[in-house]
């Protein structure tokens, strides 16, 4: 079901918006494989973050706890 949240659509834009929808669904349904697991988004990785071990422990060792650029 599609619903209109904001705005107020024509019958044509609605028609349009919702041809498009209709496309999505059918081209993922033809490409098959929809039931295989995700595999998540190298973006999301933690590792990219924080590229560096914690530093060790020691005077001063908070100066060096910042995220890495």
């Amino acid at each position: 079901m599609i619903k209109v949240v904001r705005g107020n659509p024509t019958p044509e834009e609605l028609a349009a918006a919702l041809a498009v929808v209709r496309a999505r669904a059918a081209a993922v349904a033809a490409a098959g494989g929809g039931d295989a697991p995700r595999v998540p988004e190298a973006w999301s990785a933690p590792t990219r973050i924080a590229r560096t071990a914690t530093p060790p422990p020691g005077p001063r060792s908070w100066t060096r706890t910042y995220w890495p650029a």
